[in-house]
């Protein structure tokens, strides 16, 4: 196992653990659950998320096999059929609303095992999670091929047209059944939503009118394919071209390798609307150029031509040096879509070279690092408001629509608050205006804590701002409240002198701070007072309302401050 953590850390993946089917279930539902699970070892491996090749066994096996040098990376090729032998796929007009792109190919003469089989089905589902965006993008069809017959028609029907069986029904059902009968399905029920307010439904029929699949909800059971299965024709269509090519690429290229001619790949034609045709898969493989030196100076390491060339072949990039050394031409093969420019390149030749083995400089700049204004001002006062007898919380940048404004008896758009527009629980919903409702929550959340409760936070709000580029903006705030049997008013206008003190901010009018009675829809009336300093209104502090303490599931009488931090820094 340590071995293979360690080989998997040098191909630049991780061994997240080592565990089995019943360590999982018992983790998650307790170990009786677990009785007469699988202990077979599992290896939970964490792979990239744009090495769709490494996402099955065969494709992670053969990329490690690579990489030790104990093979050579094989040469994909496809097969193109005499003229009217091979398969065809024949895409109509009607699609071109719900799933414009189609692309097809055919494994011949393949050998399943159990192993196999599954590998080949995960890796589908991994794909379809994966590149393919749930399915948004992109939907597989594998099929049995001998129980079909060719030329195929990808078109687009109204769903009360559309009659089949779906794969493992006993019963013919039409497209509007089946949307009703996977609507509890816990897998399928959420691919529905992709098509069901189309008008038309997409769907894949061979010559006799057999359904192949109802894209990208479900295969029919007629073509389904088995461990016993010899020849898979391969369907994937999608929204997205290019998305779709790079699926078809993978799976074939992982899985022709149990092909009777390993590593090949049978073509199909498909034919479009206007009468163009295309051959798929691409398989492409494509070169490209990148000087020795700009890969040795982005990793800082200074490695020869032909070693640079040897690590990247290692990586499954064939490489050869050419021009005198100048340069390196390097292959792509096609289950490398992730390499779109010169850095994947020398990001791979990193990783070969072992991230561990570069060696460390000190950084050729000469900067001198120094803490924020603002921040450093942050932390000063932390200490002294520490020291004044409070104690410091730190609270969510997220609360409720109502913490910040009906709680504080104040209308939501007054607030100018940020709103989430996609919130996953009603507690973070907007971004805070004000830091008091979370020293309030915290509050409520420690009733039991012996009074008084004098509690702090010097922390960041936020508010809409149309003239900055994102539309927000930040301000530091300083809140302090104090909760007991008596309103302590006295102790919250004490504690803001300290801060004024400590500021060297004198209690003048001139140039100094002053506070003026006003009302505020939080404050108790007649104790509010608005602070004024820098000849600007820098925040608030009174007796809270007794609704605002109420509406926070509060007891007592309670005081607080809010002031803006950034005129002082």
């Amino acid at each position: 196992d340590e071995e293979f953590n360690e080989l998997c850390f040098e191909f630049g993946l991780e061994l997240d653990e080592v565990t089995s089917e019943k360590d999982i279930i018992s983790k998650e539902k307790g170990e009786e659950k677990a009785k007469g699970a699988s202990e077979t070892v599992l290896y939970k491996i964490d792979v990239p998320a744009n090495r769709y090749d490494l996402l099955c066994l065969e494709g992670l096996v053969r990329g490690l096999q690579v990489f030790k040098e104990r093979i050579e990376l094989p040469r994909y090729e496809k097969i193109i059929p005499a003229q009217g032998e091979g398969q065809r796929l024949i895409i109509t007009e009607q699609t071109v609303h719900v799933r414009p792109h189609a692309v097809a190919a055919v494994l011949r003469n393949i050998t399943f095992t159990k192993e196999r089989y599954d590998s080949f089905i995960d890796l589908q589902e991994k794909l379809h999670q994966n590149i393919c965006r749930r399915r948004a993008l992109v939907a597989i069809g594998t099929h049995d091929l001998d129980t079909i017959s060719g030329p195929f028609t990808f078109t687009a029907k109204a769903p009360s047209e559309i009659k089949f069986k779906p794969l493992n029904q006993s019963q013919e059902y039409t497209a509007s059944q089946i949307m009703d009968l996977y609507r509890t399905d816990s897998h399928l029920r959420h691919y529905l939503h992709l098509i069901e307010n189309k008008p038309l439904y997409p769907v894949i029929y061979d010559s006799n009118g057999v359904v192949l699949s109802m894209p990208p909800i479900i295969n029919g059971d007629h073509t389904k394919i088995s461990v016993n299965t010899r020849n898979v024709f391969i369907e994937c269509t999608g929204t997205d071209l290019t998305k779709a090519k790079i699926v078809l690429d993978i799976i074939v290229t992982m899985f022709s390798e149990y092909c009777e001619k390993p590593f090949s790949v049978e073509a199909a034609e498909v034919v479009y609307p206007n009468g163009k045709t295309h051959i798929y898969p691409e398989l492409a493989y494509r070169k490209e150029k990148v000087r020795p030196e700009l890969i040795n100076k982005k990793i800082g390491i200074s490695e020869t031509p032909s070693s640079l060339a040897k690590l990247l072949t290692r990586m499954c990039l064939k490489s050869h040096v050419i021009g005198n050394g100048n340069n390196l031409e390097i292959e792509i093969p096609p289950t490398r879509a992730d390499v779109i420019h010169a850095c994947d390149i020398v990001e791979d030749a990193a990783i070969a070279y072992g991230y561990n083995n570069i060696q460390m400089t000190i950084p050729k700049t000469y900067t001198i690092a120094n803490q924020l204004p603002l921040n450093k001002l942050t932390e000063l006062l932390r200490l002294d408001l520490a020291a004044a007898g409070f104690t410091e919380a730190l609270t969510f940048a997220l609360c409720s629509q109502e913490d910040v404004a009906d709680k504080l008896g104040m209308d939501l758009s007054a607030t100018n608050a940020v709103r989430i527009a996609n919130p996953k629980t009603a507690e973070f919903q907007v971004a805070r205006t004000t830091l008091l409702p979370g020293l309030l929550k915290t509050i409520a959340a420690n009733r039991k804590m012996p009074l008084p409760l004098k509690l702090f936070e010097i922390s960041d709000i936020v508010v809409k701002d149309p003239s900055t580029d994102v539309g927000a903006r930040n301000y530091r705030h300083l809140c302090a409240v104090y909760y007991n049997k008596s309103p302590g008013f006295e102790i919250i206008h004490g504690l803001l002198d300290r801060i004024m003190q400590l500021l060297e901010v004198p209690p003048t009018e001139e140039n100094g701070y002053t506070i003026k009675a006003t009302e505020g829809s939080a404050f108790f009336p007649g104790r509010c007072a608005e602070i004024f300093a820098k000849g600007q209104s820098i925040g608030k502090l009174g007796v809270l309302h007794p609704d605002v303490i109420t509406k926070f599931e509060l007891t007592m009488p309670c005081s607080a401050l809010e002031i803006n931090i950034e005129p002082f820094v």
